[in-house]
């Protein structure tokens, strides 16, 4: 009887020790093991998205033409007319999928940079909150990189020119905004709504299974949301 009230006293004291919550933590620990997850998050986004196919064979951030320019490739499509605009969206998902390895680098300096602060709120917010921390602190730098290799992937494509001329009308009636009247400016903001999009879906698959965390520090933290 006293070795069974010994067990059961050991194990209510193991259980108690591993029932961590963000209280016991220490900050350093908090912000560390955010970072790893967050660090974590980025590089598989990147590698998901920046490999043929990367965005093109992902409905949930393939890129096609935007608003009524969509509308009316679809029509083009379903009248046998949609080799011209299946070659358009292929140059731009392609473009995109270039561009994106440059967003890494940038990605793991917003991680560095953050303070413990930035680190208590993120981990007390909802399931996007990294990412979301991630998208102020990065977007713009990252924006910047996108712009030129998206610019150079769709010089190679003649029908840059002419999205960018029929675009251009359409936004001058309203039809899209002005900001997908350009080629270049399109995909880019594409493609960083598709890498947050990405980076999003990992953080939630992170906080909802701490175990698939890479890092011990980060299991722990999650582990105590």
């Amino acid at each position: 009887m006293l070795r069974l009230l010994s067990l059961a006293a050991g194990l209510a004291l193991s259980s108690s020790a591993f029932a961590l919550s963000l209280a016991d933590l220490s900050q350093s620990d908090a912000s560390g093991g955010l970072k790893d997850a967050l660090t974590q998050g980025a590089k598989v986004a990147v590698q998901q998205l920046g490999k043929p196919g990367g965005f093109s064979n992902n409905p949930n951030v393939r890129i096609e033409l935007p608003g009524n320019l969509g509308k009316a490739a679809k029509t083009m499509k379903m009248m046998g007319m949609g080799a011209q605009v299946d070659q358009l969206e292929a140059s731009m998902n392609k473009a995109a999928e270039a561009a994106v390895p440059q967003a890494q680098a940038l990605l793991v300096d917003s991680v560095k940079k953050m303070t413990v602060q930035d680190a208590k709120s993120i981990l007390a917010g909802p399931n996007d909150s990294a990412t979301q921390y991630l998208n102020k602190t990065s977007r713009e730098q990252i924006r910047a990189k996108f712009l030129p290799i998206v610019k150079q992937a769709t010089d190679q494509v003649g029908l840059a020119k002419q999205y960018n001329s029929f675009a251009g009308q359409a936004a001058s009636f309203g039809v899209i905004d002005a900001k997908s009247a350009n080629i270049e400016n399109y995909v880019t903001e594409q493609a960083l709504d598709g890498l947050f999009t990405m980076i999003a879906e990992q953080e939630a698959s992170i906080r909802q299974n701490p175990a698939g965390a890479a890092t011990s520090l980060a299991k722990k933290v999650f582990g105590a949301l």
